[in-house]
């Protein structure tokens, strides 16, 4: 207890077994050790509740390490703290705490902060994280020379990375609106996610594809590989040119229109809702659902058309923020009609198995 060791030494010193000096240096280290001790006690605690131990030793731990130092090198006289050794040992403690007080008191913030990265530093993984880590694979290999079994695996994890897009894709709108450097390396992550599935599951189509195959397995199985790659290459736009915008906002400062946040915002709307009718051609392989997502694809070009109309009526009539973010505003559309493109392209092999399809245009009827 630290109020005991002060005492101890306030004691010690009255009975002349130590000098005043001695005292005052043992009470700089009494602060410095009582520091330490709540760190030490709360290290397996939650982050939260780690934070004040924390700035506490920043505070006391560092101010009587400083102040340690400076005593020893300078020994300035201490007289003026009290005409006996055991009021000038109390008195030092007293003047300890007073300026550790004053100091905190504009620093406070910035310790705190601090305080609040230390802790993280030390922090373990979040439980979805290290779920990730033990996450299984669909792509059972011992499935491989059953080719139904080993197509319905693959699917399986195509659908997961359907999954891992449409998180993509939902949260990098978000990040057009409040964007941070943890948020933007938490979707670059996702990313990564998705290029290694989709090198995964090509390479375990090849294996499937050394054996033989049906008419019916050998198209599935051209199908999932087209479409994993149409999702990678979905994954790389977000992150390789929407992430591009996103950053370029943020280091500039940019908002903006309401008007084209709007547009913008109702753009990425429609090809969400398309990614998520191409998902469901995947799996159920409806022609009515990939009939529709071809036909949202052709309504989206006139959106396209529609939203960069009015994006032009605002730069001609000088509105300030359409100026400065001209470029990510037509470049966010360009980008998204592109996802859009390659999303509805997985409704092809289905309407092309029936003959719905020329080129990439629906047939009359």
């Amino acid at each position: 207890d630290e109020t005991a060791a002060v005492l101890l030494l306030v004691t010690l010193a009255g009975r002349g077994f130590i000098p005043p000096e001695l005292g005052i240096v043992l009470v700089l280290g009494v602060n410095l050790g009582s520091s330490i001790i709540a760190p030490l006690l709360t290290r397996n605690a939650d982050p939260g509740v780690r934070v004040v131990p924390i700035g506490n030793l920043l505070m006391r731990g560092m101010g009587s390490l400083v102040m340690l130092i400076l005593f020893m090198a300078l020994k300035p006289p201490v007289g003026f703290l009290g005409a006996t050794g055991p009021d000038q040992i109390v008195n030092a403690h007293i003047l300890f705490n007073v300026i550790i007080l004053l100091a905190g008191l504009p620093l406070a913030g910035l310790v705190y902060r601090a305080s609040e990265k230390i802790v993280a530093l030390g922090a373990g993984p979040e439980p979805a994280a290290a779920l990730d880590v033990v996450e299984l694979s669909a792509l059972n290999e011992s499935a491989l020379h059953t080719p139904s079994q080993a197509l319905a695996n693959a699917a399986r994890e195509v659908v997961r990375v359907c999954e891992t897009v449409e998180i993509m894709l939902k949260r990098i709108i978000e990040l057009y609106e409040s964007a941070d450097s943890d948020k933007i390396k938490a979707l670059a992550a996702l990313d990564d996610r998705v290029d290694k599935k989709h090198a995964a599951i090509k390479l375990y189509l090849a294996k499937v594809t050394k054996n033989p195959l049906s008419e019916d397995e050998a198209l599935r199985c051209q199908e999932l590989i087209g479409a994993c790659v149409k999702l990678e290459q979905v994954g790389d736009i977000i992150v390789r040119n929407m992430l591009v915008h996103v950053r370029k906002k943020l280091e500039r400062g940019l908002e903006f229109t309401p008007e084209g946040w709007r547009e913008l915002s109702a753009f990425h709307a429609s090809v969400l809702a398309n990614a998520r009718l191409a998902f469901n051609v995947l799996v159920s392989r409806d022609p009515e659902t990939a009939r529709q997502l071809v036909l949202e694809k052709d309504l989206l070009r006139e959106r396209e058309k529609e939203t960069s109309a009015s994006h032009f009526v605002r730069l001609r009539d000088g509105t300030a923020k359409s100026v400065e973010t001209s470029s990510i505003h037509l470049d966010t559309i360009r980008d998204l009609k592109q996802i859009n493109s390659l999303l509805a392209s997985m409704a092809y092999p289905v309407l092309e198995e029936r003959g719905l399809l020329g080129g990439s245009r629906l047939k009359a009827g």
